[in-house]
């Protein structure tokens, strides 16, 4: 993730050609141009030699005491502060996960546990019955969330555990509002999960004002006998890409995804209070690893590749987002230039905010019609654009 300022407009267009450039020693049938880093990013180098020398030096079971066991110890402590000063959270409220998929699916059977754990307690003692007593614990959610959200979900509600909601996002803002999430709150609502970005295309959910709603509501919950209502974001495609901060969000539980950020295809779990103020029951029983939260040994090597990742963020992320933004303005200007009436840009809301470095556009054209005889009005191509500073837009759009 080479860390880049601004560039002006002449700047750009000489970055295809630079002296000594890859581009320009390679033959035009050997450059590629990839497209796609909000599915997967490459392994930053730094992140491989982390990972390499975790390899090498700390390949000793991190619960044992002699040396190499004590150094892979040293490794994951280190990664979990990394992790924490990346999203302004506290070194223990970080659990490691396998990736974005366990870390969403652990929130998801937690707080469906959690409910049911606590409300037949509340039963068998209560003289009154509980306001939500026979119900079914309530999810809120919206309609472009991840597989690994949405699956989880049906899946709940066709075996009967849980029942959802799952609210459209907005076709003038591309956003989940946060006054639908609300309208949708149920007595036996326990949790709203809301992705912070989304992958396709590129907007910024309102988060934070969800989040502060929540917390509003819930003591008035609390005064009727109510239960509590959680907030989770996954936080995948933001990561990286923009600034992220779980005060600013006031998140109960945030998804971290390694790979999305030029780290290992591992993850992690933010969990505000841990143990105290928010609850987290396991999935996994095992050695006791992770405070029990989820146990099995650690994989040390993945682990310090993702703590080194949210270092190198951390550090360089107002530097990455700047340079992110201006080449994917750039891309915009020159799809505008040279396709005119015929583009669409899709993620260009009014008013909303979006990553830096997606962009979501249809291509109109009789070629692409399925049927000459009907017109096209929306999409008919669409291509996600993410873009690092050696991807030379230039040298893929035509006059080139």
């Amino acid at each position: 993730m080479e860390a880049a300022g601004p560039r002006s407009r002449d700047a750009r267009g000489r970055a295809a050609s630079q002296p000594g450039s890859r581009a320009e020693k390679s033959p035009p049938e050997s450059r590629k141009v990839y497209m796609d880093y909000n599915a997967t990013t490459p392994l930053e180098p730094e992140v491989i030699q982390a990972m390499t020398e975790a390899m090498q030096e700390a390949w000793g079971n991190p619960s044992s005491p002699y040396p190499a066991g004590r150094k892979a110890k040293e490794i994951i402590n280190a990664a979990r502060e990394n992790l924490a000063k990346m999203i302004g959270g506290r070194p223990q409220d970080m659990i490691f996960t396998s990736g974005g998929t366990e870390s969403n699916n652990l929130v998801i059977h937690s707080v469906v546990k959690h409910f049911h754990k606590i409300h037949a307690a509340v039963g068998d003692t209560a003289e009154h019955p509980s306001p939500v007593e026979g119900a079914l614990p309530h999810i809120i959610t919206c309609t472009v969330e991840h597989d690994s959200i949405r699956l989880p979900l049906e899946h709940l509600v066709e075996e009967q555990v849980a029942e959802v909601t799952f609210v459209p996002v907005s076709k003038v803002n591309g956003q989940a509002e946060a006054e639908d999430i609300l309208a949708a709150v149920r007595p036996a609502t326990c949790l709203v999960t809301i992705m912070l970005a989304n992958n396709e295309t590129g907007v910024i959910m309102p988060v934070p004002e969800i989040s502060r709603r929540v917390r509003a509501l819930n003591q008035q919950r609390a005064a009727g006998g109510l239960p509590g209502v959680l907030v989770h974001t996954d936080a995948a495609q933001a990561l990286g890409k923009r600034r992220v901060d779980v005060r600013d969000l006031g998140v109960d539980f945030l998804t971290v995804v390694g790979h999305k950020f030029y780290g290992p295809r591992i993850g992690a779990l933010y969990i505000r209070g841990l143990g105290e103020l928010t609850p987290l029951y396991p999935m996994l029983f095992g050695g006791g690893q992770e405070r029990n939260f989820r146990p099995g040994t650690e994989n040390t090597p993945m682990i310090a590749g993702l703590g080194k990742a949210a270092e190198l963020v951390a550090e360089n992320c107002e530097a990455y987002e700047a340079h992110m933004r201006d080449v994917r303005d750039y891309l915009e200007e020159r799809l505008a230039a040279e396709f005119g009436k015929r583009i669409h840009l899709n993620s260009q809301f009014a008013g909303t905010e979006r990553l830096p470095n997606t962009c979501n556009f249809s291509i109109l054209g009789p070629q692409l019609q399925e049927n000459r005889d009907v017109k096209l009005d929306i999409i008919t191509r669409t291509t996600r654009y993410s873009v690092r500073q050696r991807v030379r837009i230039l040298r893929v759009l035509p006059g080139s």
